[in-house]
């Protein structure tokens, strides 16, 4: 069977048919790494009678979202610029109890022989200006079709609770203000990211001081 690298040789076209098997390529590419995720946290609670996963997330970006971040990019609005730059198309969030749960997750991911970790950003060591905390995998998975075989990119986040309520405020005030928002908003964005950050530690201490006891 022939494989195909979707972000070199795939040639989508520009028709809307075309729009079309991408975005069934990106949602077959949800399902599976999907799939993965909620076995490897069954396989976790069998091993370890713990979940680390507390919920999880999954979207396909719009079309309207991909023009904006190609244009942003500076990229011409071509579906083979989509594939090529725009990493985020389908997105999965896990969202944990415990900073530790992340990194354990992160690791679990990464040790998949079907899956290709492309890039990794560690937001939670190294958190944006804006106070925003999350660990980003890119990750490559092979969509098995008919009479090929597609690499296709998706986004996976993790992130705790306390993180996903902070970055689900700042992402209703980026839009609001076209990412402008008014130093005092920002400031007080700050503000809540460090207590958020407090919060994660101290939760974190408890539950670990608790596991002595069992």
């Amino acid at each position: 069977m022939e494989q195909i690298q979707s972000e070199n040789n795939f040639d989508f076209g520009e028709d809307v048919e075309s729009w079309q098997a991408a975005t069934f390529l990106y949602n077959a590419a949800a399902k599976e790494v999907l799939t993965k995720l909620e076995i490897l946290n069954d396989e976790f609670v069998h091993i370890h009678n713990y979940n680390p996963i507390e919920h999880i997330k999954h979207r396909i970006k719009t079309p309207d979202s991909i023009v904006k971040k190609l244009k942003r990019y500076g990229k011409e609005v071509t579906i083979q610029n989509m594939v090529n730059y725009v990493n985020d198309i389908a997105g999965i969030r896990l969202v944990c109890s415990f900073t530790s749960d992340i990194y354990k997750l992160a690791e679990m991911i990464g040790r998949q022989n079907d899956l290709t970790v492309v890039s990794i950003k560690d937001y939670i060591r190294s958190p944006k200006e804006s106070g925003y905390k999350s660990y980003h995998m890119i990750v490559s998975v092979p969509i098995f079709m008919s009479d090929r075989v597609v690499d296709t990119k998706v986004e996976i986040q993790i992130r705790t609770i306390a993180m996903d309520f902070w970055a689900s405020l700042e992402h209703k005030i980026y839009y609001k203000f076209e990412g402008n928002a008014p130093e005092s908003i920002s400031k007080g964005l700050r503000h809540c990211a460090k207590m958020v950050s407090d919060l994660d530690a101290q939760m974190l201490a408890l539950n670990e001081e608790i596991r002595k006891y069992q």
